[in-house]
C-alpha cells in the first residue's frame, strides 16, 4: 500500500496503476459495484461529469451511520458499502474511491482529524465525550490533471435536519465540509490530514480508533441502533 504525505502529486506508471487498481477492501468488479456505477449514471460522459454523478450517489444513496462502526475489514469493502446502503465516512469514501476507479479515475482515500462543533449528545457521549474525528474519510481524485478532494459522508437528508449545507461537487473545486451551518455557527473544523493512500488503511483507523474512543465505539458493530442518527438533535 502506498501512502502519500499530501496529494499523489504527478505520477509514474507503477503508482498510476496502484491507484487505478481493484483491491480486496476497493472491490470495484463485484457485481453489487458494477450496478452502483451503472445506477449513478457513471459509465459515460466525461471524467468529471462520471465523477459528479458517484459522489452524489455515494453522498445522498449511502445513509450516513456513525453507530454501525465495524471491526471487520469485509464491512468495509465497497460491495458490503453498496449492498449495506449505510456508512460513515470511511467505508464512504471506501464506495466512492472504489467506483472512480471502475470508471478509469484514479482515485485515493485521504484521512483527516475534524473537529465536529455540531455533534449530538448520544454520539458525543459513543466518543468519549470529544468533539474530534478522527481518520475522518475523504477520496481524492485525478481529473483534468490535478487532485481533487471530495467527502461524500453525510447525506442531504441529514444536512437539512441539521440545518447545514449539503457538501456541492461539481469535479473541478474541492468539496469539503463547510465550516459553518446555515445558521452561522461553527460547523466542521479541519484539525490536521494524514495524507493519501493507494488503499484503505484500516489497521490505521483501528489503532487510532482504540487510542482515542472507548471500547463502545466498535461495541455495537453493524447492528442497527433503535433510531437514526439523522432523528437526533445537534448539541448546538
Amino acid at each position: 500500500m502506498l501512502h502519500f504525505p499530501g496529494l499523489p502529486g504527478s505520477l509514474d506508471t507503477d503508482t498510476l496503476n496502484a491507484l487505478l487498481a481493484p483491491t480486496d477492501l476497493l472491490d470495484y468488479r463485484h457485481p453489487a459495484v458494477q450496478s452502483f456505477v451503472r445506477s449513478a449514471g457513471a459509465e459515460s460522459g466525461s471524467p468529471v461529469e462520471r465523477a459528479v454523478a458517484l459522489f452524489y450517489a455515494a453522498r445522498d444513496r449511502i445513509r450516513y451511520d456513525p453507530y454501525r462502526i465495524s471491526a471487520a475489514p469485509a464491512d468495509y469493502r465497497a460491495s458490503s458499502v453498496a449492498l449495506a446502503g449505510y456508512g460513515w465516512c470511511v467505508p464512504k469514501a471506501s464506495l466512492l474511491a472504489a467506483c472512480a476507479r471502475a470508471v478509469g479515475i484514479p482515485a485515493a482515500i485521504g484521512l483527516a482529524d475534524v473537529a465536529n462543533h455540531l455533534n449530538t449528545e448520544k454520539l458525543r457521549a459513543r466518543m468519549g465525550g470529544t468533539d474530534v474525528f478522527y481518520d475522518h474519510g475523504y477520496v481524492a481524485m485525478l481529473l483534468d490533471d490535478r487532485w481533487v478532494k471530495a467527502v461524500p459522508a453525510f447525506n442531504i437528508e441529514l444536512c437539512q435536519r441539521f440545518g447545514v449545507s449539503p457538501t456541492e461537487f461539481d469535479g473541478r473545486s474541492d468539496a469539503l465540509y463547510q465550516e459553518y451551518n446555515a445558521r452561522g455557527e461553527l460547523h466542521m473544523s479541519y484539525l490536521a490530514d494524514h495524507g493519501c493512500w493507494s488503499d484503505l488503511p484500516l489497521d490505521k483507523v483501528f489503532a487510532d480508533f482504540a487510542r482515542h474512543y472507548p471500547g463502545a465505539m466498535f461495541a455495537q458493530g453493524m447492528v442497527a441502533e433503535s433510531s437514526r442518527f439523522e432523528d437526533e438533535r445537534p448539541l448546538a
